[in-house]
């Protein structure tokens, strides 16, 4: 494996779609209320493909300290465990990965004022907390909870925020939504990795939770993100386009319906891409309904 492969791997382009989807979406109702600013809405995007970088590279290096990640994992090869890339070098990236979110956030204050500065050092801190310090957030079940707020909620308030300047409750519950099949990505790969983390004290929610209720946990973040569209559109908080994500229900089922079938296996490997694609797809669609519906 060369030099650039292994990078690759460590970056783990896999999940970077949990930092595309939020974006699109902060965007796109931003849009609909005539408040987009192209600027600031890439430089948000920037941050959290910057930020989803840095946390893949975080958990790989502390957990590879630590002995968390073995050779018995079924997951991806992790760079530092397998001595790919020597433990400095990834710290160095981490940093350096952070620092560069860091410096796109400084230059966002010039649009959204101290609010900026205040998500984006507490973003900066959960993901160094998520594996690292003295209360890893990721050993301590609270994983998803922080996938759903950063990567989710904190994602596209802040991107709406950023080019708007204010929010409104209906960016609020657009955040909850984009964030719940996000989180089920972070479901997926702690359920392909229950059995070694168990043996390493890692305690996941997959692990607090076991086996069959961590597919459940998945097949409810699936179904709240649907049921939820539907909810504010009979609500009447929004137009029928925020149903345009129901397009991609099929694809969610066949999902839900394969993992609930399952073992604990390498297979698992590809229904995290899968649920990543699902979720950028997901937000694909419920952007294109928002700029359809600021149209009509």
């Amino acid at each position: 494996m060369s030099d650039l492969q292994a990078w690759i791997l460590a970056i783990r382009p896999k999940t970077l779609p949990a930092a595309v989807g939020p974006v699109l979406v902060g965007s796109a109702l931003a849009f609909a209320d005539n408040q987009f600013a192209l600027i600031p809405a890439l430089a948000a995007l920037g941050i959290s493909l910057l930020l989803q970088i840095g946390v893949n590279l975080a958990n790989d290096y502390f957990d590879g300290i630590k002995g968390i990640d073995t050779k018995e994992r079924l997951g991806p090869v992790r760079v530092t465990q397998s001595g790919l890339i020597a433990p400095a070098a990834v710290k160095t990236a981490m940093l350096l990965t952070f620092s560069l979110a860091a410096g796109i956030g400084f230059y966002l204050m010039m649009f959204g004022g101290w609010p900026v500065i205040f998500i984006g050092t507490a973003s900066i801190l959960a993901a160094l907390g998520y594996s690292g310090g003295p209360f890893p957030l990721a050993s301590h079940g609270l994983g998803d909870l922080f996938v759903f707020i950063f990567f989710g909620l904190v994602a596209v308030c802040g991107t709406y925020y950023v080019q708007a300047l204010q929010l409104t409750w209906l960016v609020f519950f657009m955040a909850a939504a984009v964030g719940l099949p996000i989180t089920a990505i972070l479901v997926i790969n702690n359920l392909r990795d229950l059995p070694t983390d168990q043996k390493v004290g890692k305690n996941t929610l997959a692990v607090i939770l076991g086996e069959d209720l961590s597919k459940i946990e998945y097949s409810l973040l699936l179904a709240l993100a649907y049921g939820l569209l539907l909810i504010i559109w009979m609500a009447g908080w929004a137009s029928f386009w925020i149903l345009f994500p129901l397009l991609s229900l099929p694809w969610a089922v066949a999902l839900i319906r394969t993992v609930l079938r399952s073992d604990i296996t390498p297979g698992l490997n590809s229904m995290l891409a899968k649920t990543a694609g699902l979720s950028l797809l997901y937000s694909i669609l419920l952007a294109v309904g928002f700029i359809v519906s600021a149209h009509l």
